[in-house]
């Protein structure tokens, strides 16, 4: 009985206080009443192509819309081939066929959320991978009709986290605000990512945990990550995200 008041204890503190939180101060913010009302346009966060001519890979996230919004974001892939005169997005969402090409804005606003930049490759390297990505996008095994599940997934971040974890050399990581992130798109449940020398357990998306050398030590509770990044002195905290005080490169 005691043990079992400590693990409530924690679940309260850890996981239920900041979800509640985070909720509170969403509801009391400004937010479009429906995706009608809300701005999609261009953040103007990517340099124009005519302007940048080299080839380019980015990751961007941003909130989502609804009260979803206060747990988690939305996620997506941007290609660039050298000297193309326009960006390709591919985002995977609830309606419709779920993999869209070219949907929205390259940049742009996700239920007028400004989205910031996961990952960018530019150059040489970016023409490296860009092969890869199509590849990995081209095979995503939850592409057709029916293959969207907001939670525990497939959703639209177990699209770009499935794609970041089939490029060869990608390291790179969605937030721990990224829902749906850990479900295990390759049918695995206990896997080894190699190239962020990381052990995956998950219990199909519901529950499961992290521990390796990118990502620190996680504990996923439905969908709702916790943790600590030794690393970068950081801890994570479900429905807001990592804080560090030393950058991802150190």
């Amino acid at each position: 009985m005691r043990l079992l008041k400590v693990v409530l204890l924690i679940l309260l503190l850890v996981y239920i206080a900041p979800v509640a939180l985070s909720a509170l101060l969403w509801k009391v913010g400004e937010h479009p009443g429906s995706w009608r009302d809300a701005d999609w346009t261009s953040a103007k966060l990517l340099p124009a192509p005519a302007d940048a001519p080299e080839a380019a890979v980015y990751v961007l996230s941003a909130r989502t819309g609804g009260l979803k919004g206060a747990v988690s974001e939305h996620s997506w892939i941007v290609l660039k081939e050298e000297g193309a005169k326009a960006y390709e997005r591919w985002d995977k969402v609830g309606w419709g066929s779920p993999i869209r090409r070219n949907g929205y804005a390259a940049d742009g606003r996700w239920y007028s959320n400004e989205p910031r930049i996961v990952l960018a490759l530019r150059g040489p390297q970016a023409e490296a991978a860009i092969p890869a990505f199509r590849s990995a996008i081209e095979a995503y095994p939850y592409a057709a009709h029916g293959g969207y599940r907001i939670f525990p997934g497939p959703n639209s971040n177990t699209f770009v986290a499935h794609v970041l974890r089939h490029v060869p050399g990608i390291a790179a990581n969605l937030s721990p605000v990224a829902v749906g992130r850990d479900f295990p798109s390759e049918g695995r449940l206990v896997s080894f990512d190699r190239d962020r020398e990381d052990i995956r357990l998950s219990l199909f998306g519901y529950a499961g945990a992290v521990i390796g050398w990118t990502s620190g030590i996680e504990v996923n509770v439905l969908g709702l990550v916790a943790g600590v990044d030794p690393r970068r002195l950081a801890v994570k905290v479900p429905a807001f995200g990592t804080f560090a005080l030393l950058p991802p490169s150190t």
